[in-house]
């Protein structure tokens, strides 16, 4: 799917890996929406970029807001792509240090942002590009985030990586269910990536979790990540999978 003159709405598009993708797709000419939260830098970034990017306030949790982004996506120019790369951590084990029951409605939190945001996201723009006219045989793209802690998630991890676990097995069934539609469905699972949640760690200990990585011993930048996400946009035979953008890390138990 060519982006040029197109919409893409870009979550979370206001610092990280949402930044360097809605970047990325301006150099490919398109009109990108960037959907966060009103607390965010969207606004400024917005008017820094250019008049081809607009803000729209957005709570992924919040269907009525998701769909007014994807709206106003679409009312610019057809909306033929999503990254979605909005979501939260939050630590939440199954017995907490005194001993009590984990944090329920912690986990719940991270859930309904994590993966249930997921759903919003993807279900609001299926919609929208299911009445798209197809280019070559292919109406839209969405790409969503989960995480390489779907996989191996660590102690502390327990709402995090069943949120992004649940990313994960939705990707596939997503794929099946629009592919009448022309509408593709991929997922990225980041590794340890440059992003400002790790800028605020001492030097130290983001040289230690650089080390970590087998090849290229480094975090991960954005701009790689980005790569990614623009590149399955493009690429029409890739659907219905997860991708690992990780330096072949397996992470540790903690």
């Amino acid at each position: 799917m060519k982006l040029q003159d197109q919409s893409i709405l870009v979550t979370g598009g206001a610092s990280g890996l949402g930044l360097a993708t809605v970047k990325g797709a301006l150099e490919q000419n398109a009109h990108v929406i960037i959907a966060d939260l009103a607390q965010s830098p969207g606004s400024s970034l917005a008017d820094e970029l250019g008049d081809r990017v607009t803000f729209v306030e957005t709570d992924v949790t919040e269907p009525e807001q998701v769909n007014a982004a994807v709206q106003k996506a679409n009312s610019i120019a057809p909306l033929r792509a999503v990254v979605h790369t909005a979501g939260r951590g939050g630590a939440v084990r199954l017995v907490d240090k005194e001993g009590r029951p984990g944090d329920s409605a912690l986990f719940e939190a991270v859930v309904k942002t994590n993966l249930v945001g997921s759903f919003n996201v993807s279900a609001a723009a299926a919609a929208v590009m299911a009445e798209n006219e197809p280019v070559e045989s292919e109406r839209g793209v969405i790409v969503l985030t989960a995480s390489v802690a779907a996989f191996e998630g660590q102690i502390g991890q327990t709402a995090y990586a069943a949120s992004k676990a649940g990313i994960v097995g939705m990707t596939l069934v997503a794929a099946r269910d629009l592919a009448r539609k022309g509408i593709r469905v991929n997922t990225i699972a980041p590794g340890l990536m440059d992003t400002p949640l790790l800028g605020r760690l001492r030097d130290d200990i983001r040289a230690s979790l650089a080390a970590s990585v087998p090849n290229p011993a480094r975090l991960g930048d954005p701009q790689e990540f980005a790569d990614l996400a623009l590149h399955l946009v493009d690429n029409r035979y890739i659907n219905g999978e997860t991708i690992r953008i990780d330096g072949a890390i397996r992470m540790a138990v903690r």
